[in-house]
């Protein structure tokens, strides 16, 4: 057998060598040369950076209890591109997220072929949710990590602490109002993924995620209960509107409990409308009747004018003024000052008022807040209406005495209350939990509230207007007030606004109550029938929560 000619063995050598010096220039020029490029691609692929959520801030009541909390949840989405359009695929996967299968095989089209590349599946699922979608293993289905927020106590404070939308931006209330210090600021990290997207393992944080920061009301949970179920109650008892009461505690105008009805549940967004979720405390405007008289009284102690033993002559219980009439229930011939508030004397507080100087009965009412918000800074808040000083007119003067004329809110009639309460000294109304009360501001000379505060005792006595006010065991000082609503044609005859605002203990101030019922239906109307045992329900139970010592322990009943 003739061996190959060597020429032959020498070309095969040359070319395997020319094919290792390629390759060797090759590995060469992607380890030297091209490494850094065929990193940064292999990181496309593989490296992704995410979004690191951070939780909203807890909003507590005063005593630390949760009112709004942010639980973790899950998100999940489709990158319409690397979705299969198999009808099995699609069929599976909107059965998990009840969601019919040709709206979203048609969603899933349209993202697709529109060049998008994220779109919403579900947001805000159960963690078991996402894991048995995920369990499918389809391809372009990614899960988010987010929080929803959530409110323990539902409807019973949601007023006053409002909500927020799902990517939790306050709406309402104080969600609304602090919005910028709940709110949390997200981070980032680095992670590594497969070639389906799926999450290999957490490789650096980014940008660390910071959580909003706690809000601590002034509202104690427990009271909040209380006046919630007795308020709702009683609305449901008198078949009224709606209704609304603040409790107060009177040396620093926190605001203790804030309840409205009707309410919401602000974890059901499905059920919400306008009407019911307006914090009708602080933004609805009422004329006030008659609960305006213990400051008429107090301005004419305060003028010096007059002395708690002055009489007025009500006789015969009507008085014509500008050709309109001021009636009384009835003619209670002469009246003290503490009578005039006892039998709640129209023709008495106006004929008193009528004595002072034109302008001083609304500068009074200026400085007790009326006309102006209460500085709570609750969104929306209704600063109210009071008619201006130059040139009042008598008549003018004289229903303004009797709380007809001027607007106000249910939290600006608290405020005011709570000079009569604290020796003629009013703070601001805070909605936040206070250390130190904020400074107030001398209204009254305490000599004068106290004047006033025995005056408003006789009327939870019996003969007064308020007796189903009276709490046994503890001094009250409170006052009745009933009004004609305003409507269309004027004044409603038989449609009225009922109203009790109280002070308890009376020999020693803490709490302040306001009251109102709405167009309460029946035979039983007036503020002292419907009003007066809401509050003392309320405020009863208050006093023994709080452990406030009885003032009156000879009137305990057995």
């Amino acid at each position: 057998m003739q061996a190959a000619p060597s020429w032959r063995l020498y070309l095969v050598w040359i070319g395997l060598t020319v094919l290792m010096l390629i390759v060797v220039g090759r590995l060469v020029q992607l380890h030297l040369f091209d490494s850094a490029f065929l990193q940064h691609q292999g990181d496309v692929r593989t490296l992704r950076t995410e979004p690191l959520p951070a939780y909203r801030g807890m909003i507590t009541d005063r005593h630390g209890e949760p009112l709004a909390i942010s639980s973790p949840v899950v998100t999940l989405w489709i990158h319409p591109g690397q979705f299969p359009r198999e009808e099995a695929a699609v069929r599976e996967l909107a059965a998990l997220v009840d969601r019919s299968p040709e709206d979203l095989a048609r969603l899933i089209d349209r993202y697709a072929d529109a060049g998008r590349e994220f779109l919403y599946l579900k947001r805000q699922v159960t963690p078991d949710l996402a894991t048995e979608v995920m369990a499918l293993e389809l391809p372009g289905v990614y899960t988010r990590d987010e929080y929803k927020r959530y409110y323990p106590n539902g409807e019973v404070a949601a007023h006053l602490v409002g909500f927020t939308n799902i990517d939790e931006e306050g709406q309402e209330g104080m969600e609304l109002a602090w919005d910028h210090w709940l709110e949390a600021t997200p981070g980032s990290k680095r992670v590594l993924k497969d070639l389906r997207g799926r999450r290999v393992r957490n490789l650096a944080t980014l940008q660390p995620a910071e959580p909003g920061q706690e809000l601590v009301l002034s509202l104690d949970l427990r009271l909040q209960y209380l006046a919630y179920r007795e308020l709702k109650a009683a609305v449901e008892q008198h078949q009224a509107d709606s209704g609304s009461l603040i409790l107060l505690d009177a040396r620093s105008g926190e605001v203790l409990a804030m309840v409205n009805q009707p309410s919401f549940n602000p974890n059901n967004r499905t059920a919400m409308n306008a009407e019911a979720m307006r914090n009708r405390a602080l933004i609805d405007l009422i004329e006030p009747g008659s609960v305006i008289k213990p400051f008429s009284v107090a301005i004419a102690l305060q003028s010096g004018e007059f002395s708690p033993e002055d009489e007025i002559d009500t006789s015969p219980g009507v008085m014509r003024l500008a050709g309109q009439t001021i009636r009384d229930f009835r003619d209670y011939g002469e009246l003290t000052l503490a009578g005039i508030l006892t039998h709640s004397s129209n023709v008495g507080v106006s004929r008193m008022i009528l004595q002072l100087p034109q302008q001083m009965l609304v500068n009074y009412f200026d400085a007790l807040g009326f006309g102006k918000a209460t500085g709570s800074g609750f969104p929306g808040e209704a600063s109210g209406v009071l008619p201006g000083t130059f040139n009042i007119s008598r008549i003018k003067r004289a229903t303004l005495s009797y709380g007809y004329g001027l607007s106000v809110t249910l939290g600006q009639l608290a405020q005011a209350y709570m000079a009569l309460a604290n020796g003629g000294v009013m703070h601001p109304l805070t909605l936040l939990r206070q250390e130190t009360p904020e400074q107030g501001r001398q209204v009254f000379d305490p000599e004068v509230t106290a004047e006033v505060l025995a005056m408003m005792e006789r009327a939870t006595q019996p003969g007064g207007t308020g007796t189903q006010a009276a709490i046994p065991g503890y001094r009250v000082a409170g006052k009745t007030g009933t009004v004609h609503k305003l409507g269309s044609e004027g004044y409603q005859s038989g449609d009225y606004l009922a109203t009790f605002a109280g002070i308890a203990p009376a020999s020693d101030p803490r709490l302040v109550a306001v009251v109102l019922l709405d167009s309460p239906k029946g035979q039983e109307y007036f503020g002292g029938e419907v009003a007066a045992p809401v509050f003392r329900r309320v405020m009863g139970h208050a006093l023994r929560i709080l452990d406030i010592p009885p003032d009156a322990p000879q009137q305990v009943e057995n």
